[in-house]
């Protein structure tokens, strides 16, 4: 039987299953793991869909809540949160969006901000 613990003693059939299973997790990671830019941002005020925009052009939207106004600004074809009434600013601090998929809630406020597009891998896919 052979020990394990040392690499030196590894057969070349073992270092080319070794070297398969790298670049077939590099290949898995490369074609399934990634996720396309998003096209659109949809923007949700209580159970309502608020509005649907294009990443392409920049704007700050206003959106009501129960508690305030929530801004979302609309940049380089990126999405976030600016300012919100709320108090712990989770939303704010979540920062930029810019894949499709990507979602940023405020929950006090009923706010959320969704990136449209091909998303590619979640943990349905998974």
């Amino acid at each position: 039987m052979r020990n394990w613990g040392s690499w030196a003693r590894l057969l070349p059939g073992d270092w080319l299953v070794i070297l398969a299973g790298i670049v077939v997790v590099a290949f898995a990671y490369a074609t399934l793991w990634s996720s396309s830019p998003a096209g659109k941002v949809r923007i949700h005020s209580g159970d309502r869909i608020f509005a649907t925009f294009s990443l392409n052009q920049d704007r700050i939207v206003e959106v009501p809540g129960p508690i305030g106004i929530s801004r979302i600004t609309i940049h380089h074809h990126q999405a976030r949160f600016e300012s919100s009434p709320c108090s712990n600013q989770y939303c704010v601090h979540q920062g930029w969006l810019s894949k499709a998929g990507q979602v940023a809630v405020c929950l006090p406020n009923r706010v959320s901000v969704e990136l449209l597009g091909d998303k590619g891998y979640d943990s349905l896919n998974y």
